[in-house]
């Protein structure tokens, strides 16, 4: 079997929740046909499990996990971090998607999403990050940053361009997936700045509901050629 994945941006158009129905299930089809399971994302750390293609779709969660091949994983972002997850178990691969601000960091959401796949048999798990904010933009006050620096280690502070205090969004993640043992990420083009880079959404630099999508399957064949393999 093939782990497929995909990061959207503008290019494939709004892959927001909120959207009519109807065109938001036509432009998800463009983008990788099959049920998904998207998420009412709540800057938490639950995680669901999802054991059939499009089970526990709309659920409050922040990460989801499946090895049911067929069944679309995806998060929505536009600033935050999403993070696509694959592991190996005995019956075959394991995938997860989690949706990764500064609250669920703090909570504990990729922790809780290595963990869920760890109970599906997953082993050697490995991890992709998507466009997200970068530190140069991300301005932040010190009375929040001072327990992700506690949490997580000092190289999370940062500074902006302009010299303001500011997270690194990225290394939060790497240092809670280091935490939770995951394995180093996949290596793949640099990530871009979601606010910097006009091919991204972005809620802090333009104040929209437009979302991007990130997401990841399972695929008993080679059948779709427009995704990315894994290990490519």
């Amino acid at each position: 079997m093939t782990v497929r994945f995909r990061f959207t941006g503008r290019d494939e158009g709004d892959l927001s929740v909120a959207l009519d129905p109807a065109e938001l299930s036509h432009r998800r089809e463009q983008v990788a046909p099959g049920r998904w399971t998207w998420l009412e994302q709540v800057h938490g750390a639950d995680v669901v499990t999802v054991r059939i293609p499009g089970d526990r779709a709309g659920s409050r969660a922040d990460g989801a996990v499946t090895d049911a091949a067929g069944a679309v994983l995806s998060v929505h972002t536009a600033d935050c971090a999403p993070v696509l997850l694959r592991g190996d178990g005995g019956d075959g691969p394991v995938v997860g998607a989690a949706h990764a601000g500064w609250r669920g960091l703090r909570s504990g959401v990729l922790g809780a999403t290595v963990h869920a796949m760890r109970a599906l048999g997953a082993t050697s798990i490995s991890w992709r990050l998507g466009p997200c904010i970068s530190p140069r933009v991300y301005e932040f006050g010190e009375e929040d940053l001072e327990p992700l620096v506690a949490r997580f280690g000092t190289e999370v502070r940062a500074r902006t361009s302009e010299g303001a205090p500011a997270l690194d969004l990225r290394a939060a993640v790497r240092a809670a997936l280091t935490e939770a043992g995951a394995d180093e990420a996949r290596p793949g083009a640099p990530i871009p700045c979601t606010v910097a880079d006009p091919g991204w959404f972005s809620w802090r630099r333009d104040r929209t509901a437009s979302r991007q999508a990130a997401l990841i399957w399972i695929e008993a064949d080679d059948a779709d050629p427009a995704a990315t393999s894994w290990w490519s």
